[in-house]
């Protein structure tokens, strides 16, 4: 997602900001309104993220959106102090995760609003929805619940 800057070149990719197609325009408008959508497979009934045309379990191509409750358990975590890919590195220090969904699909995302020296493999987490840049889709983080 790059366009023309205010010279008129092409600006420098963003490789943090998602790319949506006419596939996943659905998850990111559902995204941008504050739901996190998973697809489940009518096939064998089990659900996946991230988003794909088709069951990665079984192979069945009756995949359909589904609304996730946005509850998870912290599977692990790493708190990332370096990065020269740009443009992570003005991000640093951040907490990048693996999460379990309540539904049963792990994803990557990252931990905010909270320190990683305090974070603890199941502990529950929240879905929150963040933009990395203006104009940029919301992307899933998660943040701890109150315990």
């Amino acid at each position: 997602m790059s366009g023309p800057d205010a010279s008129g070149a092409p600006a420098a990719p963003r490789f943090d900001l998602p790319e949506t197609d006419p596939f996943t325009r659905t998850y990111w408008d559902a995204a941008a309104e504050g739901r996190l959508l998973i697809r489940r497979c009518a096939g064998c009934g089990r659900a996946h993220h991230y988003p794909r045309e088709f069951c990665p379990h079984c192979w069945g191509e009756d995949v359909a959106w589904e609304d996730a409750s946005g509850a998870a358990t912290l599977y692990a975590w790493s708190e990332v102090h370096r990065n020269d890919l740009p443009p992570f590195g003005a991000q640093v220090p951040y907490t990048a995760a693996v999460v379990d969904l309540a539904e049963g699909p792990r994803m990557m995302t990252r931990i905010v609003d909270h320190p990683a020296d305090g974070l603890r493999a199941g502990m529950r987490l929240r879905v929150a929805f963040r933009s990395l840049a203006d104009g940029a889709p919301a992307v899933p983080v998660f943040r701890p619940l109150s315990e």
